[in-house]
């Protein structure tokens, strides 16, 4: 399909649909916080983050891998890339989206500490919404343009308000000058290119019949991203030393909560959009967020009420966006 097609006319849209699909976006969500949470854990233990972010995406690249061309299903989806390829609905750099991915790890790793976790989510998230209605506008997910309407733009605002809200209690006024801002500019980037990122899986997922070709490519390319830049900078470094690895079997979950989150983001985009499913997997952050930090705080960890209204209120946001198209019953 090119990008700047129309969305074509899908059936009606029950309620019980739309339920599955604010489902399916949350949990998507949640498995990001989540994955960062372990994957702290793992840089924690190893001592690089640089090699953490790596085990994290090869381990994600040896489950698809089993997945992929171990069973049944797999395999009958890979067979459908080389004809997919040929008929145009796939070019070749799509492949290249995991490597968003390692861009927002990367980014991650070189900011949060020093503007913190509250800068750092609003960064993203108002990269997130911001990408998520320019993809959708010029078409570059697989359901064509979607019009900037006003409930879309109204929701996306109210997103991003209801990011700042859950994480005031954390924002503190520290010197902020122009490297300050150059570094903000990271997470935003990487929240504006990871909503593209989305839109060309549900472009592959939409093209293959199947998420599980273009996730595999996804941590594929992202893993190439992250071994070369772990390779780069323990040389500037002094040298590759022999890596420490941990012995806790749960620190290698990052990968398969990652698959989760590029799986389920995948299927929504064709499904709902790229700004529906970047809000409603903002929304799922929010939540896991506030969940972990209830169920397993972390040092430091702050929940007060605006926390929780906040993340009540992205939910809403989400619910605003999504008014249209419930209304019409689907594009």
């Amino acid at each position: 399909m090119p990008m700047n097609a129309a969305a074509p006319a899908q059936p009606q849209r029950s309620p019980l649909f739309w339920v599955g699909m604010f489902l399916f976006m949350i949990l998507s969500g949640i498995a990001i916080p989540a994955q960062g949470r372990v994957n702290a854990e793992l840089s924690s233990t190893v001592g690089d983050a640089y090699l953490a972010a790596f085990i994290s995406f090869f381990v994600g690249l040896l489950v698809l891998a089993v997945i992929v061309f171990l069973t049944a299903p797999g395999r009958r989806a890979m067979r459908q890339v080389p004809p997919a390829f040929r008929r145009g609905e796939v070019r070749w750099w799509y492949l290249l989206a995991g490597a968003v991915g390692g861009y927002f790890v990367l980014a991650q790793t070189l900011t949060i500490g020093m503007i913190g976790v509250a800068v750092f989510t609003v960064a993203v998230v108002t990269g997130q919404t911001i990408g998520g209605l320019l993809w959708d506008r010029i078409g570059l997910g697989p359901g064509g343009r979607r019009q900037i309407t006003l409930m879309r733009c109204v929701g996306a605002l109210l997103t991003v308000c209801a990011v700042i809200w859950a994480v005031s209690p954390q924002l503190t006024v520290a010197d902020r000058g122009l490297a300050w801002l150059l570094l903000v500019l990271l997470p935003f980037s990487g929240g504006f290119l990871q909503a593209g990122q989305q839109a060309l899986n549900g472009r592959q997922s939409a093209a293959y019949g199947s998420a599980l070709p273009g996730a595999f490519f996804n941590f594929a390319s992202g893993s190439a991203v992250l071994l070369l830049t772990w390779v780069t900078v323990s040389l500037l470094q002094g040298g590759l030393g022999v890596p420490q690895l941990s012995t806790t079997w749960w620190h290698y979950l990052g990968g398969p909560l990652g698959i989760v989150f590029i799986v389920l983001g995948a299927l929504l985009v064709t499904r709902v959009g790229v700004l529906l499913a970047a809000m409603g997997m903002i929304a799922g952050q929010l939540i896991g967020s506030l969940l972990l930090d209830l169920v397993v705080p972390a040092p430091g960890s702050l929940v007060t009420t605006a926390t929780v209204l906040g993340t009540a209120l992205t939910l809403v946001a989400v619910l605003i966006a999504s008014l249209p198209d419930m209304r019409r019953g689907g594009r």
